[in-house]
């Protein structure tokens, strides 16, 4: 096989959904026997059950319509994995199966497997979605799949097809970071290897002339990974290949044997021309996710010696034909119609059944949106990086139910944000026949498709520390950054510019302070605890235990009981820089960021107010994005509570303020007094900060005898006049003694000698 010439790297399609093809698909050549032939790579990537009125059969229908254009025999449609789990209601209510039935319908040759195949377990990969009552049949690929200590894949590697009289040979492998995305006991025994290596090691097997171990003309890679997350609206390969080394690996080190690559897993778009070492280009390429669009790769191939003679890369967006047009004129879109009616009728009767009320949106965060009046609006959903109101208050229904007890005994729930798979709307969709505020046993249930169980275990304050330090991830995950939800109860700050292992600065349970030897009864998601989405201290836990409740069972309670439900949108996490210690009177900076959330409808704050020791020191502070850099003086030694308004957000400041030392006036005194008078004198300070005095209790010394006491006030503004009665100096003769006046307590300064007085008694 031969790699054409190397020609310069084209950027085939913005990675934003809509923007134009810069490189126009390749005619279908005449059919002369000595001609090349076109060969149709079509793809899909996380897919997750996507069966929907007026999306499901046009999607089916933009399949149809490129077959048609380009025939039968030189089409062959694959997926680069996640097919299944994660899915919309009217898939999940029936296990997916309504999903397969589509991918069977439309013909999909191989997939490879993705991380959620393995949801319920490898045993029901291959036992029900495979071989079982699902029966796909298609193949499904896992050459870096292995048995634990073997080199001995537990899936198929490869599937040779024959398009267009010429041998395509695809290979599918999965992430790497499988085992963090799913239930470890689902994989029990199973080990997930580098997938470039596997790709590599199958691609030469293809291409090493020896039939005997398969062979194939050309060499299609699909690999369940690909380019990072990104917030912005256009990524370009160098970028992308800059800021992630797994995508890296997967661009530069796969062999110049495989002629074009199919990725998924990171939901990203993107059809790029990529070069390949030893010279030429070939297509990388990934659709987004849920059907928004079909991939396809055109080849022109020598069909005598398989060469690739020129390629091209596009993403389709899907149609927006009607879909009784589109099943009325492709067969396969007819049978995908039947499908998706037959689920959709079967999800109504269930889904349909009201559980509760929303007074408001309760959403993931949203990125690309803005604040429009001051609320947030637009945009697209789960941003898995930032904090949202539905995350949150997933965490508040898990330690709802796992409180009591006998259900685990739980104090702090947490949440991860890719189990957040839906949204709850307070405003139907098109396709919805619900009312406005109704929520639905489907829209729950969305929420939350993956069916997992619900655990507890005991982390200690410091392993608690350690998992908000993971949700910076390991420079190895497909997003570099993953933001728990926390229960109400929970409140953590922390600077993203510190070290890692430092980052978090102090947490907060039940508005008492962490402390590294306290435990906590954590609740959460099986998935979770056990480790998942590379959170590996959940793993160490101790007395952990199995409810025996499913989360989306728990959850739809709680949404039931709580009805009508509102969305909270005070953050729980909060960037604060400041110093660590201070002293009382002292001026203390405080950098505050990422204030606000960007779930639907939350509010922009404007203000913030700051109290210490619940004295206010600062009224109005000016909320800009989210942002606020300011100072106060410090009149005590209190917690230091930032409030946020309109959100409600509270931050506390992790700083442990000292006791002043106060600045003395007119220490030493000599005074003449005659025998049997009194002494009247005074103590005088300096403010320890602006509006700030010394206050306390002073006793006079002379010896170890008290001879008299005063109390300095607020009011005294750190004078105070102290009389040593005639009866006190009653007791000493003629000569000299020495009356010392000491601050001996105090709530905001050290003790310290306020006078010493000499008096000669004559």
């Amino acid at each position: 096989m031969s790699i054409p010439p190397a020609r310069p790297a084209r950027l085939l399609l913005a990675a934003v959904l809509g923007a134009g093809l810069a490189v126009g698909p390749l005619a279908a050549p005449a059919a002369h026997a000595a001609d090349p032939v076109t060969i149709n790579l079509l793809n899909l990537n996380d897919f997750h059950g996507r069966i929907a009125k007026d999306t499901t059969v046009q999607f089916a229908g933009t399949i149809e319509k490129s077959r048609a254009q380009y025939g039968e025999a030189n089409t062959l449609l694959l997926s680069a994995g996640d097919n299944i789990g994660a899915s919309l209601f009217a898939s999940a209510t029936q296990d997916d199966q309504p999903t397969i039935d589509v991918l069977n319908a439309l013909d999909l040759a191989a997939s490879a497997v993705g991380n959620h195949e393995f949801d319920k377990g490898f045993a029901d990969l291959t036992d029900r979605v495979i071989d079982g009552g699902a029966n796909a049949t298609w193949d499904y690929l896992g050459a870096n799949v292995y048995k634990t200590g073997t080199t001995t894949p537990v899936l198929p590697e490869y599937g040779v097809y024959t398009v267009a009289g010429v041998s395509v040979g695809v290979i599918g492998v999965v992430t790497q970071e499988t085992p963090s995305l799913v239930s470890s006991l689902g994989i029990k025994g199973l080990t997930f290897g580098d997938p470039v290596q596997a790709v590599n090691r199958v691609a030469a097997q293809l291409t090493d002339g020896n039939t005997a171990n398969g062979e194939a003309q050309v060499v299609v890679a699909e690999y369940h990974e690909g380019a990072p997350d990104s917030a912005s609206d256009s990524v370009d390969l160098d970028t992308e290949i800059a800021r992630s080394e797994v995508f890296a690996h997967i661009v530069e080190d796969t062999s110049a044997k495989v002629d074009a690559i199919f990725t998924g897993h990171t939901h990203q778009t993107y059809a790029w021309d990529a070069p390949v070492a030893g010279g030429g280009t070939r297509p990388v390429l990934q659709t987004g996710s849920y059907s928004a669009n079909v991939g396809q790769i055109l080849l022109s191939v020598d069909p005598a010696t398989g060469d690739v003679l020129d390629h091209s890369a596009s993403l389709i967006p899907r149609t927006t034909d009607a879909a009784d047009d589109l099943a009325g004129t492709y067969p396969r879109a007819q049978r995908v119609s039947d499908v998706v009616t037959a689920a959709l009728a079967y999800a109504d009767t269930v889904g349909n059944k009201k559980i509760g009320r929303l007074r408001a949106d309760v959403t993931t965060a949203y990125s690309g949106g803005s604040y429009v009046g001051g609320v947030y609006t637009g945009g697209t959903r789960d941003d898995r990086s930032k904090e949202s109101a539905l995350g949150n208050l997933v965490a508040d229904a898990l330690l709802k139910t796992l409180k009591p007890g006998a259900s685990g005994g739980a104090q702090i729930a947490m949440v991860n944000p890719g189990g957040l798979r839906a949204e709850l709307l307070y405003t139907p969709g098109t396709t919805e026949t619900r009312k406005k505020g109704v929520i639905t046993y489907a829209m729950a249930n969305s929420v939350l498709p993956f069916v997992n169980n619900l655990w507890t275990t005991t982390l200690t304050g410091a392993q608690l520390k350690d998992v908000l330090e993971e949700q910076w991830q390991p420079e190895s995950a497909s997003r570099p950054y993953l933001q728990l939800g926390l229960s109400k109860n929970v409140r953590y700050t922390y600077d993203s510019s510190a070290a890692a292992g430092s980052r978090i600065t102090g947490i907060w349970v039940n508005n008492k302070r962490v402390t590294d030897d306290a435990t906590y009864r954590v609740g959460s998601f099986s998935f979770l605890l056990a480790g998942g989405d590379n959170f590996t201290t959940f793993a160490d836990g101790s007395d952990t235990k199995d409810s025996g409740l499913v989360d989306y069972q728990a959850w739809i309670a709680y949404l039931t009981k709580h009805s009508p439900v509102k969305p909270s949108f005070d953050k729980h996490g909060v960037q604060v820089q400041a110093a660590a210690t201070a002293a009382v009177g002292e001026e203390y900076p405080i950098s505050l960021s990422g204030l606000d959330l960007t779930s639907l409808g939350a509010p922009a704050n404007t203000r913030l107010s700051v109290t210490v020791g619940g004295k206010t020191v600062a009224r109005n502070v000016t909320v800009t994005d989210g942002a606020a850099a300011f100072s106060v003086t410090l009149p005590n030694t209190g917690a230091v509570v930032v409030k946020a308004r309109p959100s409600g957000t509270v931050v506390r400041i992790p700083v442990a303020i000292g006791k002043a030392e106060a600045t003395v006036y007119g220490k030493a005194e000599s005074r003449t007094v005659k025998k049997g008078s009194p002494v009247r004198f005074r103590v005088q300070t300096a403010p320890l900060g602006t509006g700030v005095w010394v206050t306390g209790k002073v006793k006079v010394f002379i010896g170890n005898r008290v001879v008299a006491r005063a109390t300095l006030r607020k009011g005294n503004f750190g004078t105070k006049s102290v009389t040593i009665s005639r009866a006190a100096l009653k007791r000493y003769g003629r000569g000299t003694v020495v009356a010392t006046a000491k601050l001996v307590t105090s709530p905001d300064t050290q003790p310290t000698d306020l006078k010493v007085l000499t008096l000669t008694i004559t």
